[in-house]
């Protein structure tokens, strides 16, 4: 079965989420170009959106709808071409009309997973919960028309036990998109030895028309995007707590936050960056990768009381930050949580002592935002890395400390054989993570 054939019937489960929507989106514009092909005319392309709230579905069609629109007004000119023997759309108006049609003409919306029993491939994006990844498995699987391929989106839960556990014969390999998968440009891969050569050139020329990078992960727990960030994590709230003996945790997550984004030169700080992802989320992960690693504790009491009092950072459905260890408005940090109290103290109230505890920033340590337009970004980084190591404030020592944890992190991944090499680490933090510069370098 070739390309065209195998993406002529796709569902995606979990389609009224935050992955599964984007994935939809994505899937639905390639299959709409595909159709839209001379040679595919008069063939038929069906994508089952599959969700459990009707709701959701709803928005989801709005969604589709107002996404499709944006990327038609930018490839309008490729377009014309599509459309040259439609002699009735001359307005570029009147074509992007056309391809809005077409594209969502392939989108079929539905609760019922039965849809999923004669689709060729099986879009995965539903919780992070193996047991129920492995119930639908084995329910589209036994009642499926023909031998589908299953591509998960999972961040953590092994491949070759989804294989085994729902008996899919070698047909599914981890298809990891990155949030939000419409702009995001990196996709994990990871592919078990049983899986078909067929299957796997699918998923890279899938991934290609997507216009993503592909970075190879071997079988193991979290993989590399999550198999760095929650051990990134845990440190970060590990040495917060270092820090309580000189100021309140509150303070301590404060300053931590600061010196892994400023200091460090990152997008978010740590504990923003966990708010982000949420705090459930993380701390399911990590249940997810401990039985696999043994010898390691990947585990934080304090993230489980956050956790178990209601404090789960995340989303809402408008895309707005939800409080966590930080609360938010507009976007923007404004309180820390307490977790003595349960309450959030203000950072106006603290943050001059804080910041002067921790001491200035050396001049040579440029914003992210600044950081990521340079070309050459080694002259910033060596003197920068430099001026931090020979810095005596805390703040600078607090950074040196961090960046050769991460470092440590990147290359256990190489060492361990979840990556294959530490450029595969660094594009992961560099294209999954917006890092402006990779964990594995020689500037420490």
């Amino acid at each position: 079965m070739e390309y065209t054939q195998r993406i002529q019937k796709v569902s995606v489960l979990g389609a009224a989420g935050k992955m599964g929507s984007g994935i939809l989106l994505l899937t639905a514009i390639e299959m709409a170009d595909q159709m839209l092909k001379p040679e595919n005319k008069g063939k038929s392309f069906v994508l089952n959106a599959i969700d459990t709230s009707d709701e959701g579905l709803s928005g989801l069609l709005k969604y589709l709808r107002s996404q499709v629109l944006k990327a038609a007004e930018k490839k309008v000119v490729a377009l014309r071409k599509v459309y040259a023997d439609k002699a009735a759309l001359i307005e570029n108006s009147d074509i992007i009309d056309a391809y809005v049609l077409d594209v969502m003409s392939v989108v079929r919306t539905t609760t019922r997973i039965e849809a999923a029993y004669d689709s060729a491939i099986i879009f995965e994006a539903v919780s992070e919960n193996q047991a129920l990844k492995e119930k639908l498995f084995r329910l589209i699987n036994e009642n499926s028309t023909s031998k589908p391929w299953f591509f998960t989106n999972t961040s953590s839960v092994p491949i070759g036990g989804l294989n085994k556990n729902a008996n899919l014969e070698g047909r599914i390999l981890g298809f990891h998109f990155y949030n939000p998968p419409a702009i995001q440009k990196l996709v994990e891969l990871i592919t078990i030895r049983e899986n078909p050569v067929e299957m796997v050139e699918f998923a890279r020329k899938y991934a290609s028309n997507l216009r993503k990078t592909v970075v190879p992960s071997n079988d193991i727990a979290g993989f590399i995007g999550n198999g760095h960030f929650m051990r990134d994590a845990l440190f970060g709230i590990s040495e917060a707590e270092k820090l309580v003996p000189n100021m309140p945790l509150y303070e301590a997550i404060y300053c931590i936050d600061r010196v892994t984004r400023d200091f460090l030169s990152r997008p978010m700080g740590i504990f923003q960056l966990i708010d982000y992802v949420g705090l459930d989320v993380v701390q399911f992960i990590l249940r997810v990768m401990q039985p696999h690693m043994q010898g390691e504790k990947l585990h934080n009491s304090l993230l489980d009381e956050l956790v178990l009092s209601g404090v789960k950072g995340g989303q809402f459905s408008d895309g707005s930050q939800k409080d966590g260890f930080l609360k938010y408005e507009k976007g923007k940090p404004v309180s820390v949580i307490d977790p003595l109290t349960g309450n959030y103290v203000d950072i106006a109230t603290f943050r001059d002592a804080a910041d002067q505890w921790l001491g200035s920033i050396p001049s040579e340590i440029l914003p992210w935002k600044a950081l990521v337009k340079v070309v050459e970004k080694t002259t910033i980084l060596k003197p920068a890395f430099k001026a931090l190591q020979v810095s005596t404030t805390k703040g600078t020592a607090l950074a040196v400390t961090y960046a050769l944890n991460s470092g440590s992190i990147a290359r256990k991944l190489v060492s361990d054989g979840v990556a294959q090499s530490e450029s595969d680490v660094n594009t992961v933090l560099l294209t999954g993570f917006f890092h402006a510069y990779g964990p594995i370098n020689d500037y420490l």
